[in-house]
C-alpha cells in the first residue's frame, strides 16, 4: 500500500449512515510530537454522528476523516515524541480526528500503554469516554467525595464511565435517567447507581427531589439540552453544578422557563468540551485517566462496556446502531 490507507469518508462531505463508504487516502506523516499509530480498533461516539451531518465545529487542525479514539501499535515518530514510547509499542489514546483509518498521526501526549489485559476493542472504547467523565466530573463540576450527582442518558457510555468513577471516589448517591427500565436496572444492578428514572414515562425531576427530601443534586452532567434546561434547574441543589455536555434535544429553550433557581439556589451552569481543547490541556486529562484508572482496569474494578464489535468495512452498521438509541455501551469497530 506504501503512501496509501484505507479510510472512512463521507459521500458529498456529509449525509446519512449510508453516505459512509471506505476509500484510500494518503497515508499521514507526523508531527514533531506525533506518533504513527497502525490502528487495531477504534470507538464511536455521537459526535461521529454530528460530524457526518455537517453539524460538529471540527477543530481547525483535524483531519477530514472521522473519529477521536483508537487502539493500535505505534510504527513511527516525529522528532520530538515523548520518550516513554517506542516503536512497536501497543498504545490507546484519543484524537482530534482521523481515527476511521488504518493509520494515525497523533500527539504522544495523548497516547496511554496498554495494559496487556485488555483487549484492543476494549482500549479503544476508554479514551474520549472515560476522559470526557473525568472532565465533567472533576475539572468542571468539581466532584468531591460526599457530593451527590445526575447522570443524564445513564447508559452512555461516558454516564457509564462517570457512574463507575462516582462509585470508586465514594459519591453520597448516583442518579440517573434513561429511555427504559431495562437501562435502568443495567445502571443500578449492573453498575451500582443509587436509582434511576425513566424520562419517558416518569417527572424525573420531581422524583430527584422526592429521593433527596427536597435537597437536590449537587452536581447535574447532561447531554440533552433544550427538553431538560427547567428539570435541571429545578433537581439541582443549592450551590449545584450543572455541567453542559450536548444538546440531543436542540438548543433553543422553550417560552416560560423560569430561570429564577439560578439566584434563588445560587446555581452554576457550565458548558464545556474536549475536542476544542489544546494538547496540553488534553494530557494533562490523559495523565488524570492513566493515574486514577488504569489500574482498576487492569484489576478489573473498572469496566469498559461494549455493546457490538463490527468490522471497518461494516461502519454504515455501526452507526446505525448508534442512531438507534438502543445501544448500552461502546459500538467498536475493528481493522485487519
Amino acid at each position: 500500500m506504501g503512501d496509501k490507507m484505507r479510510a472512512v469518508d463521507i459521500k458529498g462531505g456529509k449525509g446519512n449512515a449510508d453516505a459512509l463508504f471506505i476509500t484510500e487516502i494518503p497515508k499521514p506523516q507526523p508531527r514533531e510530537t506525533d506518533a504513527i499509530v497502525r490502528i487495531k480498533a477504534f470507538g464511536l461516539n455521537r459526535m461521529d454522528l454530528l460530524q457526518r451531518e455537517g453539524n460538529y465545529p471540527v477543530p481547525p487542525q483535524a483531519p477530514k476523516t472521522l473519529g477521536v479514539e483508537f487502539s493500535g501499535i505505534i510504527e513511527s515518530f516525529g522528532n520530538a515524541a515523548e520518550e516513554n514510547f517506542k516503536v512497536g509499542d501497543e498504545v490507546f489514546g484519543l484524537a482530534y480526528g482521523g481515527a476511521y483509518a488504518e493509520y494515525i498521526a497523533v500527539s504522544t501526549h495523548m497516547l496511554i500503554h496498554k495494559p496487556k489485559e485488555m483487549s484492543w476493542e476494549q482500549a479503544a472504547g476508554i479514551p474520549e469516554t472515560w476522559i470526557t467523565a473525568i472532565q465533567a466530573m472533576y475539572l468542571v463540576g468539581e466532584f468531591a467525595p460526599g457530593k451527590s450527582i445526575l447522570w443524564h442518558a445513564g447508559a452512555s457510555s461516558v454516564s457509564i464511565a462517570g457512574i463507575q468513577l462516582c462509585r470508586a471516589d465514594n459519591a453520597s448517591a448516583i442518579y440517573v435517567t434513561a429511555g427504559s427500565q431495562e437501562k435502568i436496572d443495567f445502571c443500578t444492578k449492573e453498575l451500582g447507581a443509587t436509582q434511576g428514572f425513566n424520562y419517558h414515562t416518569q417527572d424525573w425531576s420531581q422524583q430527584i427531589l422526592k429521593a433527596t427530601d427536597g435537597k437536590g443534586v449537587d452536581i447535574i452532567i447532561d447531554f440533552v439540552g433544550q427538553n431538560y434546561f427547567q428539570g435541571n434547574l429545578d433537581a439541582a441543589a443549592r450551590d449545584g453544578h450543572i455541567v453542559h455536555l450536548g444538546s440531543m434535544s436542540g438548543t433553543k429553550l422553550p417560552a416560560g422557563v423560569d430561570i429564577g433557581a439560578f439566584i434563588r439556589k445560587r446555581l452554576r451552569f457550565e458548558g464545556s468540551s474536549l475536542r476544542s481543547r489544546d494538547t496540553d490541556y488534553q494530557g494533562k486529562l490523559r495523565n488524570r485517566l492513566a493515574d486514577h484508572a488504569l489500574l482498576k482496569f487492569m484489576d478489573g474494578s473498572f469496566k469498559v462496556f461494549v455493546e457490538k464489535v463490527f468490522s471497518f468495512e461494516e461502519i454504515v452498521q455501526a452507526h446505525k446502531l448508534m442512531e438507534s438509541n438502543k445501544t448500552k455501551g461502546k459500538i467498536i469497530c475493528t481493522i485487519g
